[in-house]
């Protein structure tokens, strides 16, 4: 599939190991190479009050994972990897956390309510158990080396320590099937279990699992498209088979958001239309059977 957002002529193949299950692109822009695909508006949020009404319900559901360090006395430790501009180590400094956080991009370098780690996660200058809880939110699918993240994070997580971090769910159909993933810039590709082969390797735990939309969302979009072509037809299911999402209609026809609009759309992809409307139950399902398209893992140094 190709790069949907920024290059959508150039495509990229994701393989999957036989011996572990760990999906990756083949091959992989190198870690100069991958900057191109990084431009500085990926890293902008939308400055409205709606957008901020989510960001304050998400890191509410992010510090929910981290409530069985509660009842621990004293000063709680934090280092949030991949902080971006700040917001989540804020909101868990203004519950009492003392937080660092770590990021590559210059997105971080207006920071200076807290210390953050410039550059790579392993390489930060932290070498004994620190920090009573690590998290990393959407983190581990971009970086170049995932294992060495899982082996810095039982270096610098104190005895008994969380870690925590959402990944994509690679056994889920939006990103096995349905070329819902954000390729290039996700790299690597996880299943439960080569989760909890990385945990095993590094001396942590996995304790729980919360396959859901609650923080990120990766809906099976077009899950009613790829059903007709492979179950009633009998039809491989390719990236060409992909209608244009409706935004990206409105833009190649350079049309206006509307009423008018969004007929029209429907008169272009009708599946579409019936796909999302019936959205809520295919994800109530995918929940039920662990099958979402991300997941939420939280693990204890043992």
């Amino acid at each position: 599939m190709p790069d949907r957002l920024y290059f959508r002529d150039e495509f990229f193949t994701i393989v999957e190991c036989d011996d572990c299950g760990l999906g990756f692109m083949n091959p992989r822009p190198t870690i100069t190479e991958i900057s191109k695909y990084y431009p500085a508006e990926y890293f902008r949020n939308a400055a409205t009050k709606s957008n901020a009404r989510y960001m304050q319900r998400r890191f509410s559901r992010e510090a929910g994972f981290l409530k069985a360090m509660a009842s621990r006395a004293g000063a709680k430790r934090l280092l949030d990897v991949g902080c971006a501009d700040g917001a989540f180590p804020r909101f868990m400094a203004a519950r009492g956390w003392d937080v660092e956080g770590v990021e590559i991009s210059e997105v971080a370098q207006g920071i200076t309510d807290f210390r953050v780690h410039a550059g790579e996660f392993q390489n930060i200058p932290v070498n004994d158990p620190s920090y009573d809880a690590v998290t990393a939110w959407a983190v581990l699918e971009h970086v170049h080396d995932p294992m060495a993240y899982f082996r810095k994070v039982s270096t610098v997580l104190k005895q008994d320590g969380l870690f925590v971090f959402l990944v994509p769910n690679f056994a889920s159909l939006a990103s096995r099937h349905l070329f819902c993933e954000d390729i290039p810039r996700h790299i690597y590709f996880f299943t439960r279990e080569t989760v909890c082969q990385y945990l095993e390797k590094n001396g942590l735990r996995l304790e729980t699992e919360d396959n859901g939309r609650g923080v990120y969302k990766l809906a099976p979009n077009n899950w009613l498209g790829y059903m007709l072509r492979t179950r009633l037809l009998g039809r491989e299911y390719r990236y060409e088979d992909v209608p244009l999402t409706s935004k990206e209609f409105r833009r190649v026809h350079e049309l206006p958001a509307g009423l008018r609009t969004a007929l029209r759309y429907a008169t272009y992809s009708p599946v579409s239309v019936i796909d999302r409307m019936l959205w809520p139950v295919i994800e109530t399902a995918q929940m039920l059977a662990k099958r979402y398209g991300v997941s939420t893992y939280v693990a204890r140094k043992i």
